[in-house]
C-alpha cells in the first residue's frame, strides 16, 4: 500500500512538472501582442435613457386595465439592442418593442399593460435586456388598487356551516 502510494506521488509530481514546461513554450508572442492591443482599446456601449423610469398610475378600481407607453433614447455611442423585455408577473405584459439596433440618438418605445388586478398599493418592475454596459435596465409601474364598489363578496362560511 505504501509502495502504491509513492509510486503515484512520484507520477503526479512528473506529470505536474512536465505540463508546466510545455505550456510556456507553445505560448505565442505574437498572439500576446495582439491580445494586449485588444484588451487596452475602450469598448464602445451603448446607453439607454427613458423619458421616465417610473409611472404611476394612480388609484385605480380593482381590475381595471390600464397601460402606458415608455419612451427611450439611445444616448450612447454604438447601437443600442433590447433583445428582450420581462415584467415580474403575468398581470404586467410588456409589447410593441423592436429587436432591431436602435442608433445612436435615435428614439424607440413599448407599452406596457397592467391588468390592475390587486389590493392597496402595487409596484412591477419591467426588466429590459440589452447590450448596455450593465446588461439590464429597468422600469417600474405603481398604482393604488381600490376595492371594486360593485364587486359582490365572497360569502365566508362559519365553522359550525362547515362541520
Amino acid at each position: 500500500m505504501k509502495r502504491l502510494s509513492l509510486l503515484s506521488a512520484i507520477a503526479l509530481s512528473v506529470f505536474v512538472s512536465s505540463c508546466k514546461d510545455n505550456a510556456a513554450s507553445k505560448v505565442n508572442p505574437d498572439n500576446v501582442v495582439v491580445a494586449a492591443e485588444r484588451d487596452s482599446q475602450e469598448i464602445v456601449y451603448p446607453a439607454i435613457e427613458f423619458n421616465e423610469t417610473e409611472h404611476d398610475f394612480g388609484e385605480i378600481v380593482n381590475g381595471t386595465p390600464v397601460s402606458t407607453v415608455f419612451t427611450y433614447t439611445n444616448v450612447g455611442r454604438a447601437p443600442l439592442v433590447v433583445t428582450d423585455i420581462k415584467s415580474t408577473c403575468g398581470c404586467t405584459v410588456p409589447q410593441n418593442w423592436s429587436k432591431d439596433p436602435l442608433a445612436p440618438g435615435a428614439t424607440a418605445q413599448f407599452t406596457v399593460n397592467f391588468n390592475g388586478k390587486g389590493a392597496n398599493k402595487v409596484t412591477k418592475s419591467i426588466t429590459l435586456t440589452t447590450n448596455t454596459e450593465a446588461g439590464r435596465e429597468a422600469v417600474k409601474i405603481s398604482a393604488f388598487i381600490k376595492p371594486d364598489g360593485n364587486a359582490t363578496a365572497t360569502p365566508q362560511l362559519s365553522p359550525s356551516v362547515i362541520q
